[in-house]
């Protein structure tokens, strides 16, 4: 039977997937940057201090002297596609779309930021996904990673009249295709030093240690991971915890101060990693990369080399596919 003639029109069914990650300024200027700090900033997620005594210390202190020291920050690492986690992140999109086949719709979109969440999943929707995961591209669960990235798509959702099934991917911190990606991608670009590495460091963002007495799981995630890799690996590894922000006790041992304790205890050539990041950053490149190595050899080490992350590398790639077909299985049919 066929629909009336002034019937909408309704797109083919399709199945969409939609990579997300925690966002940056559209641009390496202080009032991009304060934008984005203060949607950022802004989500309770990220800041559990009570909106009351939180709000004015934002808006009358932080967003009045972090931009410039932020923007100056986000100048050294910015390209000519934009913002390196961006840049990535769309790459990530662009190269895993045809290893899932034409039934499947990739697109990305940043938790803050642009593209917005919210543009891309009603996009996806408006194509004709009626099923969509969520992919949050965080290895190791954080609330306020993962899921503040999953309320703001929740959040879309509830106003849509026709909802999509909605699926997300959980965290991969301990799945054997990670971590095996890790090991390999990790001894690859070892091969390629001119140095031998003493100690390979580890190192993840950094979150308030009460976040961990509140139940968060991200700490130990960080460690497992940690701890499967260094099984793998043939030199020593050490873990680590960056970007302390505010007076609250972080998570420990902090990085900064791991790099600045190493020479004085004989360890002059290390090599840095950051497998918590899905893809490089202002906090890989510039955090660990620069400030990083000035801060060791500020300390007396010799011989420094930041690692790249997984990005859109073969391994990288690889590794994303599986999973994506992991949480597809029923909606798509196995490689």
């Amino acid at each position: 039977m066929l629909p009336p003639s002034d019937h909408p029109v309704i797109p083919p069914r399709k199945i969409g997937v939609l990579l997300t990650n925690l966002g940056t300024p559209d641009g390496a200027d202080v009032p991009s940057v304060r934008r984005y700090l203060a949607e950022f900033l802004s989500d309770p997620r990220v800041v559990e201090i009570p909106r009351a005594i939180w709000k004015p210390i934002l808006h009358g202190l932080v967003l009045r002297t972090r931009p410039a020291k932020s923007a100056h920050a986000y100048s050294q690492v910015w390209t000519e596609e934009g913002s390196p986690l961006a840049a990535i992140t769309r790459r990530q999109a662009q190269k895993l779309a045809p290893r899932l086949g034409e039934a499947v719709m990739v697109d990305w979109a940043m938790r803050y930021g642009n593209p917005s969440i919210p543009d891309r999943l009603t996009a996806l929707k408006d194509a004709g996904c009626d099923r969509i995961l969520l992919a949050p591209l965080y290895p190791q669960y954080c609330a306020a990673t993962t899921a503040t990235a999953n309320d703001y798509a929740f959040l879309t959702l509830a106003g849509m009249r026709w909802q999509p099934a909605l699926r997300t991917l959980p965290p991969y911190h301990d799945n054997p295709d990670y971590i095996g990606a890790l090991q390999r991608d990790i001894e690859a670009q070892l091969a390629t030093l001119d140095f031998t590495p003493q100690r390979l460091l580890l190192s993840y963002h950094g979150m308030p240690e009460r976040t961990l007495r509140k139940g968060d799981p991200y700490h130990c995630h960080c460690r497992k991971t940690a701890r499967l890799l260094a099984e793998r690996l043939s030199l020593p590894v050490d873990t680590s915890f960056q970007s302390r922000f505010g007076r609250d006790k972080w998570l420990e041992p902090a990085t900064d101060d791991v790099l600045k304790a190493y020479p004085p205890q004989g360890v002059t050539r290390i090599a840095i990693a950051a497998p918590g990041f899905s893809a490089d950053c202002l906090e890989t490149i510039e955090e660990l990369g620069i400030r990083g190595k000035e801060e060791f050899e500020g300390a007396g080490g010799t011989h420094f080399a930041r690692l790249d992350c997984l990005n859109d590398r073969d391994e990288g790639m690889a590794m994303l596919e599986a999973l994506i077909r992991r949480e597809l299985a029923g909606w798509i049919a196995a490689a």
